[in-house]
C-alpha cells in the first residue's frame, strides 16, 4: 500500500527562517537515523512543495495569587513579607448590623445625628444637648453590656462584623506565613495554619476562619471544617511538635461541617485523631475561643493546657436552638436553653471547664478589634509564661489533669434509682405574644364549650384551663399595650417612669413622692386620650372584653368554690348543734308535751306550750347565731319589704353625703397626706410620726362628724326609727338592732364584702 507524506510545517513570522518543527525530529523508523523527515519526504515520493502557514495564539489562564502584593512599599514596618497570606483587608467597609436587643441604643443615636444635623444646618449651638445625649447613650450601652442575658451573648457571639482569627493574627504578630495543604490532596480554607512571631517568640497558629462577607463565608464554608482541615491542623502539630514550637489556637466554629462527602472522608475519625494527639503534644497548647465553640468541631483544636474565652464567647456541646428543639419542641425556646446550657465565659470559669476570661470593648469585639486583640496578646504571653516554666512531663500532667477534674462525682453514698418514663412528657410550646384575634377567639370559645359541659356534668368550672387562659390574655394585651405605646411615640417616657418607680420601690421610702405621681397620671391620662387611635385599638378592645369575660368566670368560680366551702362547714356545725344532748332533750320532751294534749294545728296550743316553744326557737337561733359569728360570719335579721326600702332610701342619701365630704379638696388631701405618713412609718413608726398620723385621723374624723351633723339628717333618722318602732312589723327591734341603723336583709357577710344567703 502506497503511503503519503504532507509538506513541512513553515512557520510565518521570525520562526519561518529558522528550521521546521518536522526538521528538529529526528526518526528512528525503518533503521534511517539522523535524516530530516523533509529529506526523507521528498526522496520517496518526490512530490509537489505546498507551502501554507498556522498561527498560534497564547490562552488567557487564571493569573496565580500570591501572598505577596503586586506593587510592594519598601516603607511598610517589618518587611514586605512580614504577613505572607491571601488574607488582605476588606476594599468596601462592613455593613453595620444591628441586634434585636440594641435597637434602643440605636434610637439614641438617631437622635445624636438629627441634633448634629440640626447643629450644622441651623448654625445654633446644641453642644450641651448633644453632650448630654451622648453621655446618656454611654450609661445605656454600659447598663445593657453589663447586664447581658445568655442568649444575648450567644448573638454578639455571631454577629457577622465579629473579627476573625486573621484579623486577630495579623494585629498581634510581627510576622506570619501561612501554611497550606494536609498532604493527602486538599486544603480546607476553614482551618488557617501558620508561623508567626509575638515579641520576638515563634509559634504555630491555627484556627477557625470565617467569612466577613457573603462571599468569602461561602468560600471558607461558613467556618464549618472538613475532615481535610483537621488533618491540616493535624499535620502542624507534628511539624510544631517537632521543632518545639508552642501551640496557638482559636476556635470560632457552629461545628465541623455535617455532609455526606464529609462523613465519608472519616469526619468523626478525624476529630478523634486530633484528639488523640493534642494530649501526647510535648509543647504547651493555648487555646482561645473567641466566638461560639461548637461541640467536636471546636473540641477538636482546643485539648489545651489553657482555655480562653473572650468576654461575650461561647462553648456548648448543642447550639441553644438545638436543645430547644430536642427538650421543648421548638427553637423558640433557645433563651430558656441558654441559660440551661451554662454557656457562656463566665459560668465556664466558674465551673472550672475555662481557665480566664478575656475582656471585650462596650459593644462586642466588632466595637473596637485592635483593642481586643491586644487583650489576646497580653493574655497569650502571661499564660505561655507560666507554661514554659514546665518542662515535658510536667506540661504533659497538667494538661491531662486539666479535663481529668472536668465534672463531679460522689462515692460511697447509695442511691435508690428513681424509675421514670422512657418518653419525657411533651411540654406545651413556648409561643411569642401577637397571636391573631382568630385564633384566640377560638381558644376562648372552645374554653367556654368546656365550662359549659363540666357545669352541666360536675357542677365544677375547670380552674386549670382558665386560669391558664387569663395569663395568656394578660400576656397578650400587654404586648398589644406596648404596641400602641410605640404607635404614639411613648414608649421611652414609658420606660424612663418605670425606672423611676422601681428606684422609688427599691428605696427606704416606699411612698410615691407626689412629682412622681403627677407625672404617672399625666403620662396616663395621655395615653387613655389617644388609646382609641391607635393602629391595634380593635384588636386590643377584643383582648380586654374577652378577658373581663375571663375574670368574671374566674371570679364566680372562686366565690362558689368559698361558697360550697362555708356551706359544708355550717351544715357541720349545725348538725353538731342539733346533736347535742341537752337540746336535743328537750326538743323531744317539747314535742311530747306537744303530741300529748291532741292538737293538731299552732293555734289550739295553750298560751304556756306557745312560750316554751318560743324559748326553744330563740335558743336554739342564739346557739345557730354562735356557731356563725365563730366562723367570722354576721348574721343581720330581715326587715319587711317597706320598712326595708325607706331604710335604704335613708342608707343611699347618707352614702351621698359622705361621697361628697370624702372628694372635698381640704379632706382628700389629708386623706392623701395620711397615707404617706402611714407608708413612710412602716411597721416600727417613731414617736414622731406617730403624733403626725394621730393628727391627721384626729382631724379627719373631726371633718366627718362636723359633715354629718346636718339637722336635716338627724331629723329624718329620728323620725324613719320611730316609724318602724310604731309598725308592728318593727316592734320587736330587729330593724334596729344594726348599730350602723338601716343595713338590712337575710344575709351572712363574709369579710365585708361576700355574702352567703
Amino acid at each position: 500500500m502506497a503511503s503519503t507524506s504532507h509538506p513541512p510545517v513553515a512557520f510565518s513570522g521570525s520562526l519561518a527562517s529558522q528550521t521546521s518543527a518536522s526538521d528538529l525530529l529526528r526518526s528512528s523508523r525503518n533503521g534511517v537515523c539522523g535524516v530530516p523527515l523533509k529529506a526523507l519526504g521528498r526522496a520517496r515520493l518526490g512530490s509537489k512543495k505546498r507551502d501554507f502557514t498556522v498561527s498560534a495564539k497564547v490562552r488567557k489562564v487564571k493569573k496565580h495569587e500570591y501572598p505577596w502584593p503586586e506593587d510592594p512599599d519598601l516603607n511598610v514596618k517589618g518587611g514586605v513579607l512580614s504577613h505572607l497570606s491571601p488574607f488582605k483587608p476588606l476594599k468596601e467597609k462592613q455593613k453595620p448590623v444591628t441586634l434585636d436587643f440594641e435597637k434602643p441604643l440605636m434610637d439614641l443615636q438617631k437622635k445624636i445625628i438629627d441634633v448634629q444635623k440640626m447643629a450644622n444646618e441651623t448654625g445654633l449651638d446644641f453642644s450641651d444637648q448633644i453632650i448630654s445625649l451622648e453621655n446618656k447613650y454611654l450609661q445605656a450601652l454600659k447598663d445593657l453590656y453589663t447586664h447581658l442575658t445568655p442568649i444575648q451573648r450567644v448573638n454578639i457571639a455571631r454577629h457577622p462584623n465579629r473579627p476573625t482569627f486573621l484579623d486577630h493574627v495579623f494585629n498581634i504578630t510581627e510576622k506570619f506565613v501561612e501554611l497550606h495543604g494536609d498532604r493527602a490532596g486538599y486544603d480546607d480554607p476553614a482551618i488557617v495554619t501558620g508561623l508567626g512571631t509575638i515579641n520576638g517568640r515563634s509559634y504555630m497558629f491555627m484556627g477557625h476562619q470565617k467569612g466577613r462577607n457573603t462571599k468569602e463565608n461561602i468560600q471558607r464554608n461558613f467556618g464549618m471544617p472538613t475532615p481535610h482541615g483537621y488533618r491540616k491542623a493535624l499535620r502542624m502539630m507534628y511539624y510544631a511538635d517537632h521543632h518545639g514550637f508552642p501551640i496557638i489556637t482559636f476556635i470560632d466554629t457552629p461545628g465541623a461541617y455535617a455532609d455526606l462527602k464529609s462523613e465519608e472522608l472519616g469526619q468523626g475519625e478525624a476529630i478523634a485523631h486530633n484528639l488523640r494527639t493534642m494530649f501526647g503534644l510535648k509543647v504547651p497548647i493555648i487555646s482561645i475561643v473567641m466566638g461560639e465553640g461548637g461541640s467536636g468541631g471546636a473540641l477538636a483544636i482546643g485539648c489545651a493546657n489553657k482555655l480562653l474565652m473572650l468576654e461575650n464567647a461561647v462553648f456548648y456541646v448543642a447550639s441553644p436552638e438545638a436543645c430547644a428543639a430536642i427538650l421543648w419542641k421548638t427553637a423558640k425556646a433557645s433563651p430558656k436553653a441558654a441559660e440551661k446550657l451554662k454557656i457562656t465565659a463566665q459560668e465556664l470559669c466558674r465551673l472550672q471547664i475555662a481557665d480566664g476570661s478575656i475582656p471585650e470593648p462596650l459593644g462586642g469585639a466588632h466595637a473596637d478589634p485592635h483593642w481586643t486583640s491586644q487583650q489576646i496578646k497580653i493574655a497569650i504571653e502571661e499564660s505561655m509564661d507560666e507554661l514554659t516554666k514546665m518542662d515535658t512531663q510536667e506540661l504533659l500532667r497538667h494538661r491531662m489533669l486539666k479535663f481529668r477534674k472536668l465534672g463531679g462525682f460522689q462515692e460511697g453514698v447509695p442511691i435508690d434509682p428513681k424509675r421514670k418514663v422512657n418518653m419525657k412528657k411533651k411540654e406545651a410550646p413556648i409561643l411569642p405574644p401577637g397571636i391573631p384575634d382568630v385564633e384566640f377567639m377560638d381558644e376562648v370559645e372552645k374554653l367556654k364549650q368546656e365550662i359549659l359541659k363540666a357545669k352541666e356534668s360536675t357542677g365544677k368550672i375547670p380552674e386549670l384551663g382558665l386560669n391558664e387562659m387569663i395569663k395568656k390574655l394578660r400576656r397578650e394585651i400587654d404586648f398589644e399595650f406596648s404596641e400602641a405605646a410605640k404607635a404614639f411615640g411613648l414608649e421611652e417616657k414609658f420606660v424612663m417612669a418605670r425606672e423611676e418607680f422601681a428606684k422609688t420601690r427599691n428605696s427606704n421610702d416606699q411612698s410615691i413622692h407626689p412629682v412622681l405621681k403627677e407625672k404617672l397620671d399625666q403620662l396616663k391620662d395621655e395615653f387613655n386620650r389617644n388609646i382609641s387611635a391607635a393602629p391595634n385599638y380593635a384588636s386590643l378592645k377584643n383582648k380586654l372584653d374577652m378577658l373581663q369575660e375571663m375574670s368574671e368566670a374566674q371570679k364566680l368560680s372562686e366565690k362558689n368554690s368559698k361558697v360550697n366551702k362555708l356551706k359544708e362547714e355550717i351544715n357541720k356545725r349545725l348538725k353538731e348543734v342539733m346533736n347535742r344532748p341537752d337540746l336535743k332533750e328537750k326538743f323531744d320532751k317539747l314535742k311530747a308535751e306537744i303530741e300529748s294534749t291532741g292538737v293538731s294545728t299552732a293555734m289550739d296550743l295553750d298560751q304556756g306550750l306557745k312560750e316554751k316553744i318560743v324559748q326553744l326557737k330563740n335558743e336554739m337561733e342564739t346557739e345557730f347565731a354562735g356557731v356563725i359569728e365563730s366562723l367570722g360570719l354576721n348574721v343581720r335579721p330581715t326587715s319587711l319589704p317597706e320598712a326595708k326600702r325607706k331604710i335604704d332610701e335613708f342608707n343611699n342619701e347618707i352614702t351621698t353625703v359622705m361621697e361628697d365630704i370624702v372628694s372635698s379638696t381640704d379632706l382628700k388631701n389629708k386623706i392623701e397626706l395620711l397615707k404617706i405618713e402611714v407608708a413612710k412609718a412602716g411597721k416600727t413608726a417613731d414617736a414622731e410620726s406617730k403624733a403626725k398620723i394621730q393628727s391627721l385621723e384626729q382631724q379627719i374624723k373631726q371633718s366627718l362628724a362636723q359633715a354629718m351633723s346636718f339637722p336635716e339628717l338627724k331629723e329624718k333618722h329620728e323620725r324613719l326609727k320611730a316609724e318602724i318602732v310604731e309598725s308592728p312589723e318593727g316592734s320587736n327591734g330587729s330593724l334596729l338592732a344594726d348599730n350602723d341603723g338601716f343595713k338590712s336583709g337575710v344575709e351572712v357577710n363574709v369579710d365585708a364584702n361576700r355574702s352567703f344567703a
